[in-house]
């Protein structure tokens, strides 16, 4: 659908674009690789989480090809955006990690504030670097050998220095389909044998996130980029601009689709803090102000129905339990939908998707 630049987007308008942008009201026939690179990086703090995120996304997605992606390293593991493990190209790895430096300080200092004091974080990055790049270590094993060296500091709060500081990825098994391993932690560099990009232009990343998450404001970008200066940015792109309903300035890439209000979207199952729920500062695109508590920033897997969340999921050997957040008019498509992951994800569960009130 065309809208002139100028157009007032409204909530429902913000959330097509949203679902048509995230390949969400229909699958895509992409490669996977694609696909991630597309989605400007997908969700992993849960390993499993982005199966179930591509799986929703991508047509005769194949879980094993997936973690075969994430096992040769062409696929990988690393703390990216908002301080969270993200799942990466090794392109957007290697130019991003740079990027999103100043997100990764502000959080080892608000999370670990007076733990650190008397000790230099940049001798305590790099020691933790060598001894990384020596052998793979879990983030607790780290922590006691540096507590070894940097006495009177909790180990947890030296390891974090390492993790936020030090460019680091989660090498297989973890993150492999049916495998279940310890987060290790090494060198990104040195794992993949390329440097990191030095040069990289923010200006990408932010043209990357409309194409993806488009059209959104400034607090929106810098939400899920966590760059400084995003005002700055945006000046010297070509944009489209929009408003929203509340008269706030929306940004979008030249070319963005803007599906029509009634373009039908399916339910779909996704996984453990799914960006499509956490990709924006105003998520009421699709999150009701009212359901906010039941998942926001919880280990909790979203249930979309009419693009909306409509109710969390689990799965287990007897099928999916769904606890919707209001009654769903549609239970029948939630059902068959359930039933189609199940068949793909789970063969050896039972065949039952059952829906409760939450």
């Amino acid at each position: 659908m065309t809208r002139p630049a100028g157009s007032v987007l409204s909530t429902r308008a913000l959330n097509r674009a949203l679902m048509r942008r995230q390949l969400l009201d229909e699958r895509a026939q992409i490669d996977i690789r694609e696909a991630v690179a597309y989605l400007a990086g997908v969700q992993a703090q849960v390993p499993i989480a982005p199966y179930f995120a591509l799986w929703s996304r991508i047509a005769d997605f194949d879980p094993h090809e997936l973690g075969s992606r994430i096992a040769n390293l062409s696929l990988v593991r690393l703390v990216a955006q908002r301080a969270t493990i993200h799942l990466h190209t090794v392109d957007d790895a290697l130019a991003w990690r740079p990027i999103v430096q100043p997100t990764l300080d502000r959080a080892l200092r608000n999370g670990f504030r007076g733990q650190l004091d008397g000790v230099d974080v940049a001798e305590v990055a790099q020691w933790g670097s060598a001894l990384l790049e020596a052998e793979p270590r879990t983030a607790s094993a780290l922590g006691r050998e540096l507590a070894e060296r940097f006495p009177g500091h909790p180990p947890a709060a030296l390891a974090a220095a390492v993790v936020y500081l030090a460019p680091l990825l989660q090498p297989p098994p973890r993150g492999v389909w049916g495998e279940r391993a310890e987060a290790m932690l090494a060198p990104i560099a040195a794992t993949l044998g390329r440097p990191l990009r030095a040069d990289a232009d923010p200006a990408d990343l932010v043209l990357r996130y409309l194409t993806a998450f488009g059209p959104a404001s400034t607090s929106d970008i810098r939400a899920f980029t966590g760059l400084a200066g995003v005002r700055d940015i945006v000046k010297r792109l070509d944009l489209r601009r929009f408003s929203d309903d509340r008269r706030r300035e929306l940004l979008d890439v030249p070319d963005g689709p803007l599906p029509d209000e009634d373009t039908p979207v399916p339910p779909r199952f996704l996984g453990e803090f799914d960006n499509v729920l956490l990709g924006h500062d105003d998520r009421t695109r699709v999150l009701a102000t009212e359901h906010r508590s039941k998942i926001l920033l919880l280990p909790a897997r979203p249930l979309l129905v009419d693009g909306m969340a409509a109710g969390i999921w689990k799965s287990g050997p007897g099928g999916i339990t769904v606890r919707a957040f209001a009654p769903i008019a549609d239970e029948e498509a939630v059902v068959v939908e359930g039933e189609r992951m199940l068949d793909a994800l789970f063969p050896d569960a039972e065949r039952s998707v059952r829906i409760e009130q939450h």
